[in-house]
């Protein structure tokens, strides 16, 4: 989902500012700007120098002391030119305008070169998932062999989230082997961002639900079908599915028109999901999957769709804005173990709705 998109897009950024005490602070400033750790081909060439070293020192011999100067000249050339690649890198994540969970999603990563002269060589993009920017592992990695000076590069990585919920990225890890394959040179770039996972859709139970409305946990207030004729036409307002677009008259008059159909002859479902004295677990994540692939399926086929749970009630509707308000309060909802409200409270809300 794109973060614009959420209200509570920012809420990583404070989130992560609260937990950095100031052992983190410190740890972070104490910290070096760039990483550096041997390759097994880096820890050979070590071996390697070392041992025509202690034999140039032992013996003497001028081409020993050259061999040397050569090798630790490929040491000092192994810095300059993975510094050089790793400088002035700037690094933007771009998330789909939804992500479901246990669905691949497609993520962007868009790597700009500010050096004015020095392209960068094999670098590698690691999106750290979490709070902590030292101690999280990287949920996704994205590969850019050359980006040239002055120029932006775009990849893309495939990212399958686990489970619903909001989502949050520390920044990132851009390491580089480049010249030589000795050394992995890293450096971290603080850029926290926050997104909110929607639930999986769950298949099981659709095709039950479409025509009978008797599956668990759902209730079809109506089953009449759809009138195939409009009642009229009007001019599209924000909100209106694409549906409904009438696109012989939106040519004719070079505006987009929609068709205004009766509600009474629209198919109607609200999807019901308990959450009151019910536990945690694989069962209520079952259902809330359940919900989620009725309310995506119903919607696709035409029907207005509402929700409701024990603490809140959608009223059917179809447009656009109607299935992100659902699917956000799927993707943020949890059980109450423990009854905090009487089922009559429910009860009295159902009947005034």
């Amino acid at each position: 989902m794109d973060p614009a998109g959420d209200p509570r897009a920012g809420a990583g950024t404070a989130v992560t500012a609260s937990r950095a005490g100031l052992g983190w602070r410190l740890r972070r400033s104490l910290r070096p700007p760039r990483s550096l750790k041997p390759t097994r081909a880096g820890w050979s060439f070590f071996a390697l120098t070392l041992g025509v070293g202690f034999a140039s020192l032992n013996t003497g011999n001028n081409l020993l002391y050259m061999v040397l100067s050569i090798l630790l000249g490929f040491l000092v050339l192994s810095g300059v030119f993975s510094e050089a690649s790793l400088r002035h890198l700037t690094v933007r994540r771009r998330f789909p305008k939804e992500v479901f969970a246990g669905t691949p999603a497609t993520i962007v990563y868009e790597v700009r070169n500010k050096k004015r002269r020095v392209p960068s060589y094999t670098i590698v993009v690691e999106d750290l998932a979490g709070f902590d920017l030292f101690q999280t592992s990287p949920a996704t990695r994205a590969f850019f062999f050359f980006i040239p000076a002055g120029a932006s590069v775009s990849r893309t990585a495939r990212f399958n989230p686990g489970s619903r919920g909001e989502m949050s990225f520390a920044g990132f890890r851009v390491w580089t082997r480049f010249p030589f394959g000795l050394f992995v040179k890293a450096a971290v770039f603080e850029h926290p961002q926050t997104i909110l996972v929607y639930p999986e859709p769950g298949l099981r139970g659709l095709s039950a639900a479409g025509n009978t409305g008797s599956a668990q946990g759902m209730h079809s207030s109506s089953r009449r079908g759809e009138s195939p004729e409009a009642a009229g036409v009007r001019g599209y307002a924000s909100g209106d599915s694409f549906r409904r677009v009438h696109w012989p008259h939106s040519l004719r008059t070079s505006s987009l028109l929609v068709r205004d159909r009766e509600h009474e002859d629209q198919p109607e479902l609200v999807v019901t999901l308990d959450t009151l004295g019910v536990a945690a677990g694989p069962a209520f994540e079952a259902e809330v999957s359940r919900a989620t692939g009725q309310i995506l399926h119903h919607l696709a086929e035409g029907w207005r769709v509402g929700l409701r749970t024990d603490e809140h009630f959608l009223p059917p509707r179809d447009d656009e804005r109607a299935r992100v308000e659902m699917l956000r309060l799927l993707a943020r909802i949890e059980p109450e173990a423990h009854e905090s409200r009487t089922r009559g409270n429910v009860g009295s809300d159902e009947r005034a709705a």
